[in-house]
């Protein structure tokens, strides 16, 4: 389920070094969108991998081989079921690039703008693949209905979209932090719920500083197991939603290098995921943190936008899709932690960083 909002403003009033006691109350919350399977999964069990090896620096390298490449659950090396090398123009790839106007200031939110602009009208507006724009308000979130290879018109719907007045803001305080939480995950379940039902693989690029991480020691001290639950769930529901939807989530911070607040929340120390219930935390739950366990980007350090833009999408250059069969003594919602090697010198493999096993 999603995050109390009651608890949740506690939580901001503690980071802020508030000493407040915890309300024998709370509110009812939000329920989570649940993770359906998709088509792209043949068989149930079966776990499924786009994987983009590059370099230390440099684009993604094709011409590899399946034995060239090594799948270890929870350390343990897997058989490779299957195995494809594929190009992004050979393959259904759709894009959504979402403008989160929640998260984001409005003195970043026109370049932020201005700079999707830029890209979608490069090269005369001929995009490599279908993209959609969803814009992200106070209200929720809404999508295009239809994806376009045509980045003109994609700009001028752009345009078109203005840009909302705040009912809450960045500097709302903790009111508004605990608001913009709750809209910001519960967008990103929807989201990812009707992208999850379509056809193909799928990228989503959400430009935002990210919401509100709601953690730190003062934080844990206060947690309960119901709560610890609830942040579980949701860590889990994204996973395999994500997962079985061929998603991959990529975050671009418009605010690069000087978004010092959203650093300070430390998100990076919540990446190898969450393989515990008491274990759970807000920062599980990071806009950044999803991403990268999705085995996507999270790029904050810079200001150009449409460079990032371009290195996300170039992940769909070249990519290999391998699947395996998990092993089948496992305990309901057991997370298993993934890598792939390549024997390749010089060469890194990324895709998603783990799982959570089905019923």
């Amino acid at each position: 389920m999603f995050i109390h909002t009651r608890f949740s403003i506690v939580v901001v009033m503690l980071l802020l070094g508030a000493v407040v006691a915890l309300s024998q109350q709370q509110s009812s919350p939000t329920q989570p969108v649940p993770a359906q399977p998709v088509a792209t999964s043949p068989v149930k069990d079966t776990v499924f991998l786009d994987v983009v090896v590059t370099p230390k620096s440099g684009p993604p390298v094709s011409g590899l081989q399946q034995q060239d490449f090594t799948v270890l659950d929870n350390k343990v090396p897997v058989g490779i079921d299957s195995f494809q090398a594929l190009r992004g123009r050979e393959t259904p790839i759709e894009v959504v690039l979402v403008i989160d106007d929640v998260n984001t200031g409005v003195e970043h939110i026109a370049y932020e703008r201005s700079e999707i602009d830029k890209f979608l009208r490069a090269d005369g507006g001929h995009l490599t693949h279908p993209m959609a724009l969803a814009f992200l308000t106070d209200s929720g979130i809404k999508v295009q209905e239809s994806f376009s290879s045509d980045g003109n018109a994609l700009s001028t719907a752009l345009d078109q979209q203005s840009v909302g007045l705040h009912s809450i803001t960045r500097s709302s305080g903790i009111y508004g932090a605990a608001e913009r939480f709750d809209i910001s995950l519960k967008a990103l379940h929807e989201l990812a719920d009707r992208e999850a039902a379509r056809p193909g693989r799928k990228l989503i690029v959400w430009f935002s500083p990210g919401w509100p991480v709601l953690s730190g020691p003062a934080v844990e001290e206060q947690m309960t197991t119901k709560q610890r639950q609830q942040i579980f769930e949701n860590a889990v529901n994204l996973s395999t939603l994500l997962r079985r939807g061929h998603i991959t989530l990529y975050s671009i911070d418009p605010l690069g290098s000087a978004d010092f607040a959203g650093r300070a929340f430390r998100w990076e120390s919540f990446e190898k995921g969450v393989s515990k219930l008491n274990q759970a935390e807000y920062g599980d739950l990071a806009l950044q943190v999803i991403a990268v366990q999705s085995g996507g980007l999270a790029l904050n350090t810079g200001n150009d936008i449409t460079a990032f833009l371009q290195q996300c999408l170039a992940d769909t250059q070249a990519y290999y899709e391998l699947s395996f069969a998990p092993p089948l003594d496992q305990k309901r919602d057991e997370y298993h932690h993934l890598e792939v090697r390549v024997d390749k010198a010089g060469l890194v493999a990324r895709t998603r960083q783990g799982y959570y096993s089905l019923p």
